[in-house]
């Protein structure tokens, strides 16, 4: 997947969450950062003669980069296993391995105390391959075996198409203002996807007063004031949430809350958004 800035090429141990410090890694992560030319886009319109053009050069080396995911806890004892647990293997797997990439991303994050440094995706992959092999040759992209993985072409409907698009026009010209309450809920519900359900608490309780607040002054505050009273509903348990978060790992119940609270403020924030358009 695109590679700007990330981790040094190399490897690294990474024992499963909330494991203890003498445990064995469950995951070896590889980086490599790879070379490729660059990719440009055809250039189309009319044709103009051109006098003494010098030669264009040759395309600059564009800087990739390959994560490699090992699962050590997992062991195919035999060729015949291996290859019906890589028939049956797919997205929900990648997804997994994402998540450990990730988990790294955010420790290299906390490391540099870079903020421009964040999570990426499964649409931003290059390639997304998943296999099985020996654990030099997978530490160096081979494979005994391996499949590649292509994402469908879900095509949208319009509507969905335009409507973000409208509104990226809206606040690019000026005519429609941002609100913080969306930037912070935004922020939240990466932690949260991400696991990170302390700092999703502690994010909430800032996302949601925001919206509270913005909501309630806003020029549709009256088309979305049952949304208003529903988010002033969740302001006690959101808070009770964010205090434990500033104590230690949240429990179940505690979690429930963030969650649910996090989609209303989404949902909130979603019907002011309709009731302007």
């Amino acid at each position: 997947m695109p590679w700007a800035l990330g981790p040094p090429d190399g490897r690294y141990l990474l024992r499963a969450p909330d494991a203890p410090p003498d445990s064995p890694p469950a995951h070896v992560l590889v980086i490599a950062t790879l070379g490729a030319t660059e990719r440009r886009a055809p250039r189309f319109g009319r044709r103009t003669k051109q006098v003494d053009a010098p030669p264009e050069p040759e395309p600059a080396q564009v800087s990739t980069g390959r994560a490699t995911v090992i699962d050590v806890a997992e062991r195919l004892v035999d060729e015949s296993r291996a290859a019906a647990w890589l028939k049956h293997a797919g997205e929900e797997r990648l997804a997994e391995d994402l998540a450990v990439l990730n988990r790294a991303l955010h420790a290299f994050r906390l490391a540099t105390a870079d903020p421009y440094l964040n999570s990426v995706e499964r649409r931003q992959a290059l390639v997304a391959r998943i296999g099985y092999g020996l654990g030099e040759e997978v530490a160096e992209g081979l494979w005994t075996d391996a499949r590649e993985l292509v994402v469908l072409d879900r095509r949208q409907r319009r509507s969905r198409i335009l409507h973000p698009q409208a509104r990226l026009a809206a606040l690019l010209s000026g005519r429609e203002r941002p609100l913080a309450s969306e930037e912070l809920a935004l922020r939240a519900r990466l932690d949260l996807e991400h696991d990170r359900r302390r700092e999703s608490a502690l994010q909430l309780l800032v996302a949601l007063d925001a919206a509270i607040a913005e909501l309630a002054s806003d020029e549709h505050a009256e088309e979305v004031a049952g949304r208003i009273d529903e988010l002033r509903e969740q302001r006690d348990p959101v808070a009770h949430a964010a205090q434990a978060a500033l104590e230690g790992p949240l429990d179940e119940a505690q979690s429930e809350t963030v969650t649910f609270a996090l989609g209303r403020v989404e949902a909130a924030l979603r019907a002011r958004l309709a009731a302007g358009r």
